[in-house]
Parts: C-alpha cells; sequence; structure tokens
C-alpha cells in the first residue's frame, strides 16, 4: 500500500492511496471465510458452505466492501498521524468514478479524496479590545405592562354586556363567501377571540361595544397581521391552509368575557410573594421592577454574546476552503438546490469560522468542560422545561436521575457539551476584553441592532 498527499494550497489537499492485491487479498479472504461459516444455503449443512462457493456468489461484493472499510480505515489513520485538521469530510475525486476496474481480485488500485483544510490563524484578545455591556433598566410602559398582566392573572372572569378594549369574545366563525353569503361546507369554528391581539386597528374598534348575539364581519388575514399561526389556532386549521385563506369571515359574539384587574391588597401580595413579605404598593412594585429587570438582564446578556460573536469574526480574519465545502455541502445534502446553497453559505461559513475561533480560544486558553459542569447545566435546563409545565418543582434526586438518563443520549450529551463550551469561551473573552458597563432604558435597548 502506497499514500501520499499533493498540496494544492494552504487550505486544499489531494490524498492519493493505491492498493494493490497483497493490501486486500488477506482481509478479503477472510472476509469469505466468516460469510461462509454464517451462510444458510441450500443443499450445504449450515457452517460447510464451501469458500470457492461463496466467493463465486458473494466475492465482488465482499471486495468492494472490505476495500471501502480499508480505505476509510487507512484514510482515518493517515489524517490523525498527519495531525491534519479537516473541515467536513474527505470526496472522492470525481475522476476516481470514470476508471474502470475488473474486480477480480488481482486489480490495483488507486484512490484520490480532496480535504478541505482548517486555516492557520492567531487571536489575540487584550484589554485594548472593547465592547459595551449594557445595563438594562425597566421603562414605566415596560413596567406598567407587567403589572397589568400579573394583576390579571390573579382577577376575575367577568361577563359585562358590552365588550371594551382587552376583551376577550367567545365567537363563533363562520367562512364567508365572496358575495357576503356563508360559504357552503366552508370554515367554522367556536373560538375566544381577544381584541388585544387584534393587529388592525380599525378592525379592533369594530370589536368593541358589540353585545351577545352581535355579528360583524371580519377580515381574518388583516386583524391578525397575516399571522398564519394564530389564524390557524383561531380557526382549528393547519397552517398552510390559514396562510392562503383569502375569505372573511362572520364573527356572531355568544358572550364577552373580562379579565378584572386582582386589586393591589395585602392578600394579592401574599399570594404573589408569600405572607408578610410586601405591604405597600410601592414594596410591590420594587419586587416586579426586580422580576422584570432580572429578566432583561438576560436580553443583555444574550446581546453581549452576539456583539462578541461579531467581534471575533470582524478581528480574526482568515480563509476557507470555500469551493471544497460547497462540493461537501451538496454531496451530503442530496436534496440541497444551488439557490439555497448560495443563499445559505455565508451564514454557514460565519458559524464555521465561529466554531474554529471557539477552538482556538479553548486550546490557547487552557478551557477545560469537566463532566459536573455538563451535568450540572443539563440538570439545570431539564429544571426550566419541567418549570415551564409546572410550578412545583421535580425533587433533587428525581431530577438527577432525569439527568443521568438525557446525558446517555450521545447527540444529546455532545450539544449540552457544546453550550457549555460556548459558554465557557465567551466567559473567557469577557474576563481579558474591557467591558464598558453601560444603563439603558429598555426601550431604547430594543431599538440596538443586533
Amino acid at each position: 500500500m502506497n499514500i501520499s498527499q499533493e498540496k494544492v494550497d494552504n487550505l486544499n489537499t489531494v490524498v492519493k492511496i493505491n492498493l494493490n492485491p497483497a493490501d486486500y487479498q488477506p482481509r478479503v479472504e477472510k472476509a469469505i471465510k466468516e460469510q461462509a461459516k454464517k451462510a444458510k444455503i441450500s443443499g450445504f449443512r449450515p457452517g460447510m458452505v464451501p469458500t470457492a462457493h461463496i466467493k463465486r456468489m458473494y466475492g465482488k461484493s465482499i471486495l468492494v466492501d472490505e476495500i471501502n472499510n480499508m480505505l476509510s480505515d487507512t484514510l482515518n489513520k493517515y489524517l490523525e498521524e498527519e495531525k491534519l485538521e479537516v473541515l467536513g469530510q474527505p470526496l472522492p475525486k470525481h475522476e476516481d468514478d470514470r476508471k474502470e476496474y475488473n474486480w477480480d481480485f488481482a486489480d490495483d488500485f488507486e484512490f484520490n479524496y480532496e480535504i478541505g483544510l482548517a486555516p492557520e490563524f492567531d487571536i489575540d484578545f487584550t484589554s485594548k479590545d472593547q465592547i459595551t455591556q449594557y445595563t438594562i433598566k425597566a421603562d414605566e410602559e415596560t413596567l406598567a405592562q407587567r403589572v397589568k398582566s400579573i394583576r390579571r392573572a390573579y382577577g376575575k372572569m367577568t361577563n359585562p354586556d358590552v365588550s371594551a378594549d382587552d376583551d376577550v369574545l367567545y365567537s363563533e366563525l363562520v367562512q364567508l363567501s365572496p358575495d357576503g353569503s356563508v360559504f357552503e361546507d366552508g370554515i367554522s369554528n367556536t373560538a375566544s377571540v381577544r381584541l388585544d391581539l387584534i393587529k388592525d386597528e380599525a378592525i379592533k374598534a369594530s370589536l368593541i361595544g358589540l353585545k351577545k348575539g352581535d355579528e360583524v364581519m371580519l377580515d381574518i388575514q388583516a386583524a391578525y397581521g397575516n399571522d398564519a399561526a394564530k389564524i390557524a389556532g383561531v380557526l382549528k386549521v393547519d397552517e398552510e391552509t390559514a396562510a392562503d385563506l383569502k375569505s372573511n369571515f362572520k364573527l356572531t359574539v355568544k358572550n364577552v368575557n373580562r379579565l378584572e384587574e386582582a386589586d393591589l391588597n395585602q392578600e394579592f401580595f401574599d399570594k404573589l410573594f408569600g405572607e408578610g413579605t410586601v405591604t405597600t404598593e410601592e414594596g410591590f412594585r420594587e419586587k416586579i421592577t426586580e422580576e422584570v429587570e432580572t429578566m432583561m438582564q438576560q436580553d443583555s446578556e444574550r446581546k453581549l454574546q452576539n456583539d462578541i460573536y461579531n467581534y471575533s469574526l470582524n478581528k480574526t480574519q482568515f480563509n476557507l476552503p470555500d469551493e471544497f465545502l460547497k462540493r461537501w455541502l451538496k454531496a451530503t445534502n442530496e436534496k440541497l438546490t444551488e439557490e439555497e446553497l448560495e443563499s445559505g453559505y455565508n451564514d454557514f461559513a460565519k458559524n464555521l469560522k465561529w466554531t474554529l475561533i471557539a477552538n482556538k480560544i479553548t486550546k490557547d486558553g487552557n478551557i477545560d468542560i469537566k463532566y459536573d459542569e455538563v451535568f450540572n447545566y443539563a440538570k439545570m435546563s431539564l429544571d426550566q422545561q419541567f418549570r415551564a409545565y409546572s410550578q412545583q418543582s421535580l425533587p433533587e434526586e428525581q431530577l438527577a436521575q432525569y439527568t443521568v438518563q438525557y446525558l446517555q443520549n450521545k447527540e444529546q450529551a455532545n450539544k449540552i457539551f457544546e453550550e457549555v463550551k460556548a459558554v465557557k469561551v465567551f466567559d473567557y473573552v469577557k474576563s481579558v476584553i474591557t467591558l464598558d458597563k453601560k444603563e439603558i432604558l429598555f426601550t431604547d435597548f430594543n431599538k440596538l441592532e443586533d
């Protein structure tokens, strides 16, 4: 066997593997013998099928399989020994497809593989690198919305005679024909129409002041801003049907529901925070402000991570073997069209560059990722998922058992590992660069570009 490398440039190389009969025949003969022991063929006792018979019947397919296995083993070992950092996977060169072999156990074979190489680059983060870290403060409008939401969540349902802003119309919706008549065999459904979700102000105004039994015509696409998911939820149809709807609907009010806001009294405060923890409206607002700004801190951290991501890409300039990577993407995604490849390649390349940068930071910064860190991160993620469905948290022992089971799935474990690595990489960069800390109102923060 002979294996050699022909470097095309710093990002592309070709590995050539030459096999002669002496290289592959021992493996093929061994595979034929093993097949003979297991074969069940009419006229022969189990385990007594002559190897010559197996070779005559299945020899070529066994030869192909063994050579493919041999090529894979040989190539992987070569890449490891040569310490080549490969992007994607090696691709057989097209001219190899045109070579004709007899496959008669006496051929000399030559296989060529295109390989894309990771670029060499340096990362030099110092305290001179500066990125803004925002401390988000809650504005009055955001606080008012949060207070209203909480008071409504603990409020009581009433049924006023006439609808007002933010009410819910329990209604029958019936699809109409273009002439305004009821569409035969059309869509009909009884649903709760929340006025706070209506996007079109004119339509929303037409739904205010309605009584039980009133009818109005509803342009459902305009009402929900062409949001297929919301329309599908109201009409109980699939999103594709909702997106294609052109019809108006007749809305008949069956009931007006109103959620009255809870009073700001001690009973309400105790339900929210525990007995005696909050005793005044001022204390209530302080608690809500603290809660809102804690949630906003997550937005600030996401913004900071995104800014570090973009700053790193701009600061660390290097090329990728783009043409090779495009061929590799096409080879591994048969349904990928040229248009999809071209439109999505830049995002793919950015994410790949960030992966290389993160790996470099991990190596140069001696960042170690321990199993306990992966386990605790997975446990925290699972706890958050469970809390989304139940206010009562799982017992610690049970949560730990779920985490162990979760990490036994290799794909899930790798995902958590990468998330932990990303967090540690961002933390490392934050410890090296200068963070310019600024306070900003939530409304102004939302206007910032990512």
